[in-house]
């Protein structure tokens, strides 16, 4: 913010003055004063101790004592052990009100065409089942990450691979062959991707089943699977697809389909979406190309089955496979093929995938493995790796049937809303199409707001319950105290109150008012951290910092029934500009706030 640069220049200049030495703005740490403490920001007085030779406390009086002499900004100091603690002249305060006030966009770059194009990865489904709970926190990660990288001035390209081939996927086919009679989405009048998923559930059900007939009739486990019809019968069915084989090409093309049509109302619901859409169906063979024209470069070698490997030990990891004695590809072959349609499709200066922490192994190779095939940003290539997240009863098995699915989970969240709202009597005096939208607001946001304030690379219990709740660290929270901040606005507006554009700078105001200021300005480091550290928590918990602190503001302070008419511009200009910065917030999350609650 511009009064920390104005105070940065003071002290660098006081430094100068008081011991003839120059620093640099890198040396001068600035940070907010910690609430037990008096003043606003508290400079770090430690590295000056050899340019001042005395104690922290001489030294922190000194530069104190210069910048309430010459500093206009600085109206008072004070020393605890090595830390100078600054009060900020109201002035200030106000003069930075009217700067946030008159940009509608505060804290978030602009993009241009010569920002830098960062490509971000997310969402990952396979087809053979509809999107669970660990969907929901890479998508909402994802799509977060995203909006942070753009407000932080780089273009953006949002991706997804899906995995459309594979065992798993011929698993659900031959299942739905066997025993689906023709079942579509519309006989069942199921969502495509559910009604697969069921089928997928299906085999390894008869496949478990087919397994103890074997071992009952004395086979071993490893005998009973090496012997298994069903799961010869799906390795065939991949062979043949492989092989472009009509028939199946045909039924995978079909049943894919509809898993498609499925995904994307659910991503729809979720509030999430994307650039570009690859498939590994497509890229795994653009992999293979490239790994061949690897091993004819020598930058791979054979070995004497047949298959390709890649010799990491001069980068400390070991040999890694990447095509077959068969031929057939691995899922590192295909990410080196999507990357070759993605670098040819954009000038990609950043690539970021995220993908759960299970797969840290497979990144670190991937980037070796990217640069040593020629894509300059390989090595540099980020992997936003987080946490599991779970549900109090435990771990999910997609295999087993026993996952959360996205659509189940974003259905309950929205019915919980409903509940809890209706019991509270927030829903009073509403249309059934505002209720409708409340109630779909308020619970979504309160499951997106729950997986999203904490460090992504933490794992994670999700609490349904704990998430809706209109008091606390949560999405309702924030919600209902800027559909509160709109209502004050809306009575300004009926009362005729202008609110103006530039606030006089001699308006008296409270230490609780600059202290609300000083956390509405925070809001441009709190976009600029969490793009460096990508990390959405930053802006979820700065949020709610923020609300907390405007409540505490508002029960504290009259705002329309305040009679002293500079003091009631200023709080309406106030709350506007917390509404402003909260809307913004939450906008990064993916998040909606309601006018009305």
């Amino acid at each position: 913010m511009a009064i920390e640069q104005q105070i940065s220049q003071s002290i660098i200049t006081g430094i100068e003055q008081l011991y003839d030495a120059k620093v640099s703005a890198a040396q001068i740490q600035l940070q907010k004063t910690k609430k037990e403490f008096t003043g606003h920001l508290t400079l770090v007085v430690f590295p000056f101790l050899r340019i001042s030779k005395k104690s922290p406390e001489l030294t922190a009086q000194a530069i104190g004592e210069y910048l309430q002499a010459n500093e206009p900004a600085i109206t008072g100091f004070n020393v605890i052990k090595g830390f100078l603690n600054l009060t900020i002249a109201p002035a200030c305060w106000l003069t930075l009100l009217n700067e946030i006030n008159a940009n509608p966009r505060y804290g978030i770059v602009p993009v241009t065409e010569n920002s830098e194009l960062v490509m971000i990865e997310y969402s990952s489904p396979n087809t053979n089942k509809p999107l669970h709970l660990g969907h929901v926190r890479n998508n909402l990660l994802g799509y977060s990450l995203a909006e942070i990288m753009k407000a932080n001035g780089y273009n953006v390209v949002k991706t997804n691979i899906v995995n459309d081939r594979g065992i798993h996927i011929c698993k659900s086919m031959l299942a739905w062959e066997k025993w689906g009679e023709g079942a579509t989405p519309e006989s069942t009048n199921k969502k495509g991707d559910h009604l697969i998923g069921d089928y997928y559930v299906k085999f390894d059900k008869m496949y478990k089943k087919e397994l103890a007939e074997l071992q009952a009739a004395g086979q071993t486990k490893e005998e009973s699977e090496s012997n298994s019809t069903l799961m010869k019968e799906a390795r065939e069915m991949l062979l043949k697809w492989e092989a472009g084989d009509k028939a199946v090409v045909e039924l995978w093309t079909m049943m894919n389909n509809w898993v498609y049509a499925g995904f994307d109302q659910t991503y729809k619901k979720m509030g999430v979406d994307f650039d570009k859409i690859y498939y590994e169906s497509t890229t795994y063979l653009e992999g293979k190309d490239l790994v061949l024209e690897g091993l004819e470069k020598g930058v791979f070698y054979r070995k004497e089955d047949g298959s390709v490997w890649a010799d990491l030990t001069p980068d400390g990891l070991d040999h890694k496979l990447l095509l077959r004695g068969d031929g057939t590809s691995v899922y590192m072959t295909q990410d080196i093929g999507t990357a070759k349609l993605r670098f040819r499709d954009y000038p990609i200066n950043k690539m970021i995938y995220v993908v759960g922490n299970e797969q840290n192994y497979h990144f670190q190779v991937l980037a070796l493995l990217l640069d040593k095939v020629g894509f300059d940003w390989g090595k540099d290539l980020v992997h936003f790796s987080y946490g599991m997240v779970e549900l109090p009863e435990g771990k999910m098995k997609s295999r087993e049937g026993t996952v959360v699915d996205a659509d189940d989970l974003m259905d309950e969240m929205i019915n919980t809303a409903r509940e809890i709202s209706q019991e509270l009597g927030k829903l009073d005096n509403l249309t059934q199409e505002e209720i409708d939208n409340i109630c779909r607001v308020v619970g979504l946001g309160s499951l997106k707001y729950f997986i999203l304030k904490v460090d992504p690379r933490k794992n994670m219990t999700f609490n349904p319950k704990e998430s809706i709740d209109f008091n606390g660290n949560t999405g309702p929270f924030i919600q209902y105290t800027y559909a509160r901040i709109c209502s004050v606005l809306r009575k300004a507006a009926e009362q005729a109150i202008e609110i103006p554009t530039a606030l006089p700078t001699n308006t008296l105001i409270a230490e609780r008012e600059e202290n609300l200021i000083q956390t509405i300005s925070e809001f441009s480091t709190t976009v600029k951290q969490a793009g460096t550290e990508y990390s959405p928590a930053f802006i979820a918990n700065y949020i709610y910092d923020l609300v907390k602190e405007y409540n505490q503001f508002y029960h504290d302070f009259s705002i329309l029934r305040e009679e002293d008419l500079q003091l009631k511009a200023f709080r309406l200009v106030l709350s506007a500009n917390v509404a402003k910065v909260v809307k913004e917030g939450m906008a990064l999350l993916g998040i909606e706030v309601p006018e009305r609650m």
